[in-house]
């Protein structure tokens, strides 16, 4: 009698790739893309292809986190030093002969157009969290010492070209894994206090340090008036402060239940610049109001908790500490772009994650979710 050998079901071919995928994560995700979608068919509808653009630069991420969430985070921490290197050293090619625009030196010309600043993000919680799984069981000052060099160099050149808003995210990243390494309040306190003073200073003496002339040294001048319009943005307008009044209003004229889908006015009369992109979180208040505000940054919420959760089950301390970064970044990334378009913080070039238009950025949040995925399936291939 013949022996009839049956090929396993599609399903269960696939089911070894989608062990990782976290359940309640890709929900989170899938719904902030929606609302990126939706608003982005709204505010982009007379921009060109910009929203066929935002949903292909969804599925290239979509491809990039189920590729990097199969790569297991042994493999991860093997990659780390390379990364770093070479992100450094594209860096200071950047700063070489890179591609200048806008008065920005950032882009690197090498067949394709990169910017090496965005390979920072992934590179330098992958290398912090590499140089403490090192040092587990006997961390010393010394060693935070040397994790805040590693954290100075691509920082620094980063803010030289100049560059804030990503200088701003790859710190961020690189503190949340030092913090969570276990640097003592001991260290934390006293710039946050010199910071805080600083930040009364400025508020009380407003007038005498904004005026024109008056040198800050270490900011451009672009950055000075970046942070004198915030605190007065309607000394200019028209013009400088043009940007976060337009963000107000917006927000303002949304209401309780927003004046509906495609319906903006702000919006689309283009009072609202760079609506694709910076400061789309104001069309999306615009449109939706209060209620969907609160149900988006109940969406962020939602995904930060999930991946300090993975974080905090991770195996080991690598997984943890890159776990934990990765995730506080969407907070920083979230935090930042409402608190810009609001007028709480100064305008930084920050997107809003799975919402603002942009292919870079994308790409890294995809990466990003990959690795969480990937800690994921470590944890669960371990306990079966």
């Amino acid at each position: 009698m013949p022996v009839v050998i049956k090929n396993p079901a599609w399903s269960t071919r696939l089911a070894p790739w989608l062990v990782g995928f976290d359940g309640p994560l890709v929900f989170a995700v899938v719904m902030l893309a929606c609302a990126g979608l939706a608003t982005m068919y709204s505010v982009g509808f007379d921009h060109g292809t910009r929203f066929f653009d935002h949903g292909r630069n969804m599925l290239i991420a979509a491809v990039v986190m189920f590729v990097v969430a199969q790569v297991s985070p042994q493999r991860l921490m093997a990659m780390a030093v390379p990364m770093y290197t070479v992100g450094v050293a594209l860096l200071i090619a950047v700063a070489i002969f890179g591609l200048t625009k806008k008065g920005a030196q950032r882009w690197l010309n090498v067949g394709v157009v990169i910017q090496p600043s965005e390979i920072m993000k992934i590179a330098m919680p992958l290398m912090l969290a590499w140089w403490f799984q090192r040092r587990e069981g006997q961390m010393r000052v010394f060693d935070f010492i040397v994790a805040a060099l590693i954290l100075a160099i691509p920082v620094g050149l980063i803010v030289s070209q100049p560059d804030l808003g990503t200088s701003l995210l790859v710190m961020a990243s690189g503190v949340f894994v030092i913090y969570f390494a276990g640097l003592s309040w001991k260290l934390i306190w006293p710039p946050v206090l010199i910071a805080s003073a600083g930040i009364i200073a400025l508020i009380v003496m407003e007038s005498s340090w904004c005026a024109p002339g008056v040198d800050w040294v270490v900011l451009h001048d672009y950055q000075k008036q970046r942070v004198c319009t915030l605190l007065d943005p309607f000394k200019d307008p028209l013009g400088k402060g043009f940007h976060i009044i337009q963000g107000m209003i917006a927000i303002g004229s949304g209401g309780v239940f927003g004046k509906g889908f495609m319906q903006g006015t702000q919006t689309h009369l283009e009072f609202i610049p760079e609506r694709t992109t910076d400061f789309i979180y104001a069309a999306f208040a615009e449109e939706f109001g209060f209620i969907g505000t609160v149900l988006l940054v109940a969406g962020f919420v939602f995904l930060i908790f999930r991946g300090l959760l993975i974080a905090l089950e991770a195996p080991s301390l690598f997984s943890r500490l890159l776990a934990g970064s990765i995730t506080m970044n969407f907070f920083v990334y979230g935090f930042v772009n409402m608190g810009m378009v609001s007028g709480i913080l100064p305008v930084v070039g920050v997107p809003l994650p799975f919402i603002s238009y942009g292919g870079t950025a994308m790409v890294t949040l995809g990466m990003g979710l990959g690795i969480l995925m990937a800690i994921t399936r470590t944890k669960r291939l371990i306990q079966s």
